[in-house]
């Protein structure tokens, strides 16, 4: 199985690069081949709603036609892989600035026929991670939850975790990744 990690974090000692290692190690341990990548070191761009609809490209093609960045690199390696992680840091109970820009174009992508080749169906687990109080992740996996679905993904798990709870969840993301590198049977015990 081939796994495209999307990073919301910058920081790839912090604490939701912690919480993807754990999955990823839990997923390559399974045979998984794993592929990370880092929003915030990439070009992408923030939605230009480019005509005057507020849409352009990405309705009438499945591409956006408003930016040359990193956008259809990522969406490509979605299309090759197996299944996706999404893992954000929470800011302000929501998802990271650059995740936010990313899945805000995927979502706009995907609302045509092209842009849904490849992604709709396909198997996508969540990883919000809170430092603070922590209580923002829960909403958190409601945006992206609500983000991903839009975008035709089939969201098989969203993990909150929070600072607090870290060193425990980082247990259960080792198994998340066997579980998902597996193929995450929904009827797996």
């Amino acid at each position: 199985m081939k796994i495209v990690v999307i990073l919301g974090s910058r920081n790839p000692q912090g604490q939701t690069a912690r919480a993807a290692n754990a999955f990823i190690e839990g997923a390559t341990q399974a045979g998984a081949e794993v592929e990370s990548f880092y929003l915030p070191t990439m070009n992408i761009q923030r939605c230009k709603q480019c005509d005057e609809n507020g849409w352009g490209g990405c309705r009438q093609r499945g591409a956006c036609g408003g930016h040359q960045d990193d956008l259809a690199l990522l969406a490509d390696k979605m299309r090759q892989a197996d299944g996706v992680v999404f893992a954000t840091p929470v800011y302000w109970g929501s998802l990271s600035e650059s995740m936010r820009a990313f899945t805000d174009r995927l979502r706009r992508i995907t609302r045509h026929e092209n842009g849904r080749l490849g992604i709709e169906g396909k198997k996508a687990v969540g990883i919000c991670v809170a430092g603070g109080s922590g209580g923002g992740a829960p909403k958190c996996c409601v945006d992206l939850e609500y983000t991903l679905s839009v975008s035709g993904l089939n969201l098989v798990d969203l993990i909150p975790a929070r600072r607090q709870n870290l060193p425990m969840k980082l247990g259960l993301l080792r198994q998340e990744g066997a579980w998902f590198a597996r193929g995450a049977s929904e009827t797996e015990a």
